[in-house]
Protein backbone atom coordinates (compact mmCIF):
# COMPACT_ATOMS: atom_id res chain seq x y z
CA UNK A 1 0.00 0.00 0.00
CA UNK A 2 2.89 2.47 0.73
CA UNK A 3 4.51 1.94 -2.48
CA UNK A 4 1.24 2.42 -4.46
CA UNK A 5 0.75 5.48 -2.67
CA UNK A 6 4.40 6.35 -3.25
CA UNK A 7 3.69 5.77 -6.82
CA UNK A 8 0.74 7.51 -7.31
CA UNK A 9 2.29 10.34 -5.39
CA UNK A 10 5.28 10.35 -7.83
CA UNK A 11 2.93 10.34 -11.02
CA UNK A 12 0.89 13.45 -9.00
CA UNK A 13 3.36 15.05 -9.04
CA UNK A 14 4.61 14.68 -12.67
CA UNK A 15 1.34 15.62 -14.31
CA UNK A 16 0.99 18.54 -11.60
CA UNK A 17 4.95 19.43 -13.41
CA UNK A 18 3.66 19.22 -16.56
CA UNK A 19 0.24 21.24 -16.18
CA UNK A 20 3.01 23.80 -14.63
CA UNK A 21 5.32 24.11 -17.24
CA UNK A 22 2.11 24.12 -20.26
CA UNK A 23 0.88 27.00 -18.26
CA UNK A 24 3.93 28.95 -18.05
CA UNK A 25 4.53 28.63 -21.84
CA UNK A 26 1.20 28.74 -23.49
CA UNK A 27 0.70 31.44 -25.76
CA UNK A 28 -0.30 34.53 -24.97
CA UNK A 29 -0.03 33.99 -21.10
CA UNK A 30 -0.49 38.15 -21.44
CA UNK A 31 -1.74 40.85 -23.54
CA UNK A 32 -0.20 41.15 -26.78
CA UNK A 33 1.08 44.64 -27.51
CA UNK A 34 0.93 45.71 -31.55
CA UNK A 35 3.22 48.41 -32.60
CA UNK A 36 2.49 50.53 -35.41
CA UNK A 37 5.20 52.45 -37.00
CA UNK A 38 3.30 55.27 -38.21
CA UNK A 39 1.38 57.89 -36.75
CA UNK A 40 -2.53 57.20 -35.83
CA UNK A 41 -5.00 57.75 -38.35
CA UNK A 42 -2.65 56.43 -41.70
CA UNK A 43 -3.12 52.88 -43.28
CA UNK A 44 -1.19 50.95 -41.47
CA UNK A 45 -2.84 52.30 -38.11
CA UNK A 46 -5.96 51.48 -39.49
CA UNK A 47 -5.33 47.89 -40.60
CA UNK A 48 -4.17 47.29 -37.01
CA UNK A 49 -7.34 48.46 -35.48
CA UNK A 50 -9.29 46.42 -37.58
CA UNK A 51 -7.70 43.27 -36.82
CA UNK A 52 -6.95 43.72 -33.34
CA UNK A 53 -10.14 43.28 -32.04
CA UNK A 54 -11.00 39.74 -33.69
CA UNK A 55 -7.32 38.54 -33.10
CA UNK A 56 -8.19 39.40 -29.42
CA UNK A 57 -11.01 37.14 -29.40
CA UNK A 58 -8.80 34.72 -31.40
CA UNK A 59 -5.80 34.78 -28.83
CA UNK A 60 -8.04 35.04 -26.01
CA UNK A 61 -5.80 37.94 -24.65
CA UNK A 62 -6.06 41.45 -25.34
CA UNK A 63 -4.33 42.70 -28.07
CA UNK A 64 -3.26 46.87 -27.36
CA UNK A 65 -2.31 48.91 -30.79
CA UNK A 66 0.52 51.05 -29.56
CA UNK A 67 1.92 54.07 -32.27
CA UNK A 68 5.66 54.18 -32.27
CA UNK A 69 5.98 56.40 -35.21
CA UNK A 70 9.05 57.62 -37.01
CA UNK A 71 12.60 57.41 -38.72
CA UNK A 72 11.04 55.36 -41.18
CA UNK A 73 9.62 52.68 -39.54
CA UNK A 74 12.86 52.27 -37.33
CA UNK A 75 11.89 53.46 -33.78
CA UNK A 76 8.75 50.63 -33.65
CA UNK A 77 11.64 48.13 -35.12
CA UNK A 78 14.12 48.85 -32.70
CA UNK A 79 10.71 47.90 -29.71
CA UNK A 80 10.36 45.01 -31.37
CA UNK A 81 13.95 43.81 -32.29
CA UNK A 82 14.44 44.26 -28.28
CA UNK A 83 11.41 42.72 -26.88
CA UNK A 84 11.69 39.39 -24.96
CA UNK A 85 11.62 36.40 -27.86
CA UNK A 86 7.75 35.29 -27.23
CA UNK A 87 5.23 36.71 -29.71
CA UNK A 88 3.87 38.66 -26.82
CA UNK A 89 5.26 42.15 -28.95
CA UNK A 90 4.05 41.85 -32.81
CA UNK A 91 4.67 45.26 -34.87
CA UNK A 92 2.89 46.19 -38.32
CA UNK A 93 5.62 48.05 -40.73
CA UNK A 94 6.58 48.90 -43.99
CA UNK A 95 8.01 45.73 -45.07
CA UNK A 96 10.99 47.06 -47.09
CA UNK A 97 12.13 49.89 -44.62
CA UNK A 98 12.33 47.85 -41.52
CA UNK A 99 13.71 45.12 -42.81
CA UNK A 100 16.42 46.34 -45.35
CA UNK A 101 16.03 49.60 -46.73
CA UNK A 102 17.17 51.37 -43.36
CA UNK A 103 20.32 49.78 -43.02
CA UNK A 104 21.11 51.36 -46.43
CA UNK A 105 19.74 55.07 -45.66
CA UNK A 106 19.85 55.58 -42.28
CA UNK A 107 23.63 55.68 -40.42
CA UNK A 108 23.79 54.22 -37.01
CA UNK A 109 20.66 52.38 -37.35
CA UNK A 110 18.97 51.04 -33.67
CA UNK A 111 18.35 47.31 -34.37
CA UNK A 112 19.41 44.84 -36.86
CA UNK A 113 16.81 43.63 -39.39
CA UNK A 114 18.13 40.07 -38.83
CA UNK A 115 16.19 40.65 -34.96
CA UNK A 116 13.15 40.38 -36.39
CA UNK A 117 10.52 37.60 -37.55
CA UNK A 118 8.17 37.77 -40.51
CA UNK A 119 4.98 36.40 -39.87
CA UNK A 120 2.82 37.44 -42.58
CA UNK A 121 2.27 39.99 -45.21
CA UNK A 122 -0.71 41.85 -44.20
CA UNK A 123 -1.24 44.24 -47.32
CA UNK A 124 -0.19 45.61 -50.54
CA UNK A 125 -1.28 48.94 -52.88
CA UNK A 126 0.34 49.52 -56.04
CA UNK A 127 1.94 52.99 -56.62
CA UNK A 128 0.42 54.94 -59.39
CA UNK A 129 1.68 57.96 -62.00
CA UNK A 130 -1.29 60.74 -61.93
CA UNK A 131 -1.29 63.98 -63.77
CA UNK A 132 -2.91 67.40 -63.97
CA UNK A 133 -5.81 66.95 -66.03
CA UNK A 134 -5.76 70.04 -67.93
CA UNK A 135 -1.61 69.24 -68.60
CA UNK A 136 -2.88 66.05 -70.39
CA UNK A 137 -6.42 65.88 -71.48
CA UNK A 138 -6.73 62.64 -73.00
CA UNK A 139 -4.68 61.33 -70.08
CA UNK A 140 -2.36 58.22 -71.86
CA UNK A 141 1.08 56.76 -70.62
CA UNK A 142 2.18 57.13 -74.20
CA UNK A 143 1.10 60.38 -74.50
CA UNK A 144 2.85 61.53 -70.78
CA UNK A 145 5.86 59.54 -72.00
CA UNK A 146 6.25 61.10 -75.40
CA UNK A 147 5.69 64.29 -73.27
CA UNK A 148 8.38 64.03 -71.16
CA UNK A 149 11.02 62.53 -73.59
CA UNK A 150 9.91 66.41 -75.89
CA UNK A 151 10.77 68.28 -72.51
CA UNK A 152 13.89 66.78 -71.01
CA UNK A 153 15.21 68.25 -67.74
CA UNK A 154 11.96 70.91 -67.83
CA UNK A 155 9.61 68.54 -66.08
CA UNK A 156 9.72 67.54 -62.20
CA UNK A 157 7.60 64.95 -60.44
CA UNK A 158 6.86 64.89 -56.83
CA UNK A 159 6.08 61.85 -54.00
CA UNK A 160 5.50 62.10 -50.56
CA UNK A 161 8.20 62.55 -49.49
CA UNK A 162 12.07 61.94 -50.20
CA UNK A 163 13.19 58.39 -50.11
CA UNK A 164 9.68 57.06 -49.52
CA UNK A 165 8.47 53.99 -51.14
CA UNK A 166 6.61 56.53 -54.05
CA UNK A 167 9.53 58.59 -54.31
CA UNK A 168 11.72 55.15 -55.10
CA UNK A 169 8.58 54.26 -57.48
CA UNK A 170 8.97 57.67 -59.84
CA UNK A 171 13.15 56.83 -59.63
CA UNK A 172 11.75 53.29 -60.77
CA UNK A 173 9.69 55.26 -63.48
CA UNK A 174 12.32 57.20 -64.92
CA UNK A 175 15.01 54.65 -64.95
CA UNK A 176 12.51 52.00 -66.69
CA UNK A 177 11.58 54.80 -69.50
CA UNK A 178 14.54 56.55 -69.92
CA UNK A 179 13.16 60.10 -68.50
CA UNK A 180 15.07 62.59 -67.09
CA UNK A 181 12.95 64.17 -64.10
CA UNK A 182 13.50 66.53 -61.05
CA UNK A 183 12.03 65.21 -57.60
CA UNK A 184 9.99 67.26 -55.49
CA UNK A 185 9.46 65.31 -51.79
CA UNK A 186 6.12 66.63 -50.04
CA UNK A 187 5.75 66.17 -46.49
CA UNK A 188 2.76 63.46 -47.02
CA UNK A 189 0.43 62.89 -50.17
CA UNK A 190 -1.67 65.46 -49.53
CA UNK A 191 0.32 68.53 -50.25
CA UNK A 192 1.88 66.42 -53.04
CA UNK A 193 -1.74 65.64 -54.61
CA UNK A 194 -2.71 69.39 -53.60
CA UNK A 195 -0.09 71.05 -55.62
CA UNK A 196 -0.85 68.66 -58.54
CA UNK A 197 -4.17 69.49 -58.52
CA UNK A 198 -3.28 73.32 -58.44
CA UNK A 199 -0.51 72.86 -61.76
CA UNK A 200 2.59 73.88 -59.65
CA UNK A 201 3.76 70.44 -60.73
CA UNK A 202 2.60 68.34 -63.46
CA UNK A 203 3.03 64.50 -62.46
CA UNK A 204 3.21 62.23 -58.56
CA UNK A 205 3.88 58.81 -57.60
CA UNK A 206 1.75 58.21 -54.43
CA UNK A 207 -0.26 55.56 -52.83
CA UNK A 208 -3.73 54.46 -54.49
CA UNK A 209 -5.83 55.34 -51.55
CA UNK A 210 -5.13 58.73 -51.07
CA UNK A 211 -6.11 60.09 -54.22
CA UNK A 212 -10.11 59.32 -54.33
CA UNK A 213 -11.07 63.31 -53.58
CA UNK A 214 -8.68 64.78 -56.11
CA UNK A 215 -9.80 62.13 -58.87
CA UNK A 216 -13.41 62.81 -58.03
CA UNK A 217 -12.71 66.70 -58.46
CA UNK A 218 -12.01 66.36 -61.54
CA UNK A 219 -9.07 68.11 -61.72
CA UNK A 220 -5.88 64.76 -61.88
CA UNK A 221 -6.15 62.25 -63.67
CA UNK A 222 -4.55 59.02 -62.88
CA UNK A 223 -2.63 57.61 -65.96
CA UNK A 224 -1.48 53.66 -64.85
CA UNK A 225 -1.31 51.39 -61.64
CA UNK A 226 2.54 50.10 -60.91
CA UNK A 227 1.27 46.27 -60.91
CA UNK A 228 1.33 42.98 -63.41
CA UNK A 229 -2.17 43.27 -63.93
CA UNK A 230 -5.05 45.53 -62.48
CA UNK A 231 -6.09 45.78 -58.86
CA UNK A 232 -9.47 45.58 -57.63
CA UNK A 233 -8.99 48.75 -55.65
CA UNK A 234 -8.84 50.41 -59.36
CA UNK A 235 -10.27 48.20 -61.85
CA UNK A 236 -10.67 50.88 -64.23
CA UNK A 237 -6.56 51.66 -64.27
CA UNK A 238 -4.81 50.19 -66.75
CA UNK A 239 -1.25 48.87 -66.31
CA UNK A 240 1.90 50.37 -67.99
CA UNK A 241 1.87 46.36 -69.96
CA UNK A 242 -1.84 47.03 -71.28
CA UNK A 243 -0.29 49.99 -72.64
CA UNK A 244 2.17 48.44 -75.06
CA UNK A 245 4.91 49.69 -72.58
CA UNK A 246 7.42 47.31 -69.95
CA UNK A 247 5.41 45.92 -66.78
CA UNK A 248 6.14 49.02 -63.95
CA UNK A 249 5.68 47.02 -60.71
CA UNK A 250 6.06 48.89 -57.58
CA UNK A 251 3.59 47.69 -54.51
CA UNK A 252 3.64 49.11 -51.08
CA UNK A 253 3.04 46.91 -48.72
CA UNK A 254 2.61 46.14 -44.48
CA UNK A 255 3.66 43.37 -42.57
CA UNK A 256 3.52 41.24 -39.49
CA UNK A 257 6.61 40.77 -37.60
CA UNK A 258 7.37 39.63 -33.74
CA UNK A 259 10.89 39.02 -31.88
CA UNK A 260 13.92 36.82 -33.49
CA UNK A 261 13.65 33.71 -31.87
CA UNK A 262 10.12 33.15 -31.01
CA UNK A 263 9.25 29.62 -31.28
CA UNK A 264 7.81 28.57 -34.07
CA UNK A 265 4.84 27.26 -32.87
CA UNK A 266 3.98 31.31 -32.01
CA UNK A 267 4.63 32.22 -34.93
CA UNK A 268 2.54 29.81 -37.01
CA UNK A 269 -0.18 30.00 -34.55
CA UNK A 270 -0.28 34.25 -34.92
CA UNK A 271 0.20 33.30 -38.80
CA UNK A 272 -2.75 31.33 -38.77
CA UNK A 273 -5.39 33.05 -36.96
CA UNK A 274 -4.37 36.75 -38.49
CA UNK A 275 -4.58 34.88 -42.07
CA UNK A 276 -7.94 33.41 -41.11
CA UNK A 277 -9.24 36.80 -39.98
CA UNK A 278 -7.59 38.66 -43.69
CA UNK A 279 -9.85 36.27 -45.42
CA UNK A 280 -13.08 37.06 -43.77
CA UNK A 281 -14.90 38.94 -46.11
CA UNK A 282 -16.07 41.81 -43.74
CA UNK A 283 -12.32 42.28 -42.86
CA UNK A 284 -11.37 42.58 -46.28
CA UNK A 285 -13.83 44.82 -47.54
CA UNK A 286 -12.98 47.49 -44.65
CA UNK A 287 -9.00 47.08 -45.47
CA UNK A 288 -9.99 47.51 -49.36
CA UNK A 289 -11.53 50.90 -48.20
CA UNK A 290 -8.51 52.12 -46.95
CA UNK A 291 -6.66 51.76 -50.26
CA UNK A 292 -4.84 48.18 -49.63
CA UNK A 293 -5.83 44.71 -50.87
CA UNK A 294 -4.76 42.08 -48.26
CA UNK A 295 -2.33 39.64 -49.10
CA UNK A 296 -1.80 36.82 -46.16
CA UNK A 297 0.74 34.41 -47.11
CA UNK A 298 3.00 32.24 -45.00
CA UNK A 299 6.46 33.31 -42.89
CA UNK A 300 8.88 31.04 -45.46
CA UNK A 301 6.51 33.65 -48.55
CA UNK A 302 6.19 36.41 -46.56
CA UNK A 303 10.41 36.33 -46.53
CA UNK A 304 11.12 35.74 -50.10
CA UNK A 305 8.67 38.37 -51.19
CA UNK A 306 10.61 40.63 -48.77
CA UNK A 307 13.98 39.24 -50.07
CA UNK A 308 12.67 40.63 -53.59
CA UNK A 309 11.28 43.66 -53.19
CA UNK A 310 14.48 44.86 -50.99
CA UNK A 311 17.07 43.97 -53.40
CA UNK A 312 14.81 45.76 -56.27
CA UNK A 313 14.68 48.84 -54.09
CA UNK A 314 18.25 49.28 -53.22
CA UNK A 315 19.46 48.41 -57.40
CA UNK A 316 17.27 51.40 -57.86
CA UNK A 317 18.33 53.82 -55.16
CA UNK A 318 22.20 52.86 -56.62
CA UNK A 319 21.02 53.23 -60.39
CA UNK A 320 19.15 56.41 -59.59
CA UNK A 321 21.67 58.54 -57.71
CA UNK A 322 19.88 59.31 -54.95
CA UNK A 323 21.79 61.45 -52.53
CA UNK A 324 21.00 59.83 -49.04
CA UNK A 325 21.21 62.83 -46.45
CA UNK A 326 23.51 61.92 -43.31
Amino acid sequence: MRRSMTGLSMAMCVLLAAGAVQAQTAYPSRPVRMVVTFPPGGSSDLIARIISPPLAERLGKPVLVENRPGASGAIGAEVTAKAAPDGHVLMIAGTSSVMGLNSFLIPNLPYDPKDLAPITLLVTSPFIVAVNTAMLPSGSVKELLSMLKAKPQSLSFGSGGSLSGMHLAGEYFKSMFKLDLQHVGYKGNGPALSDLAGGQIPMVFVDLGSTGPYVKSGKIKILAVAAAQRTPLAPDIPTTAEAGLPSWEALGSFGLFTTAGTPPDVINRVNSEVTRILRQSDVRDRILVTGNEPAPNTPDEFSGFIKSEVSKWIRVIKESGIKIEQ
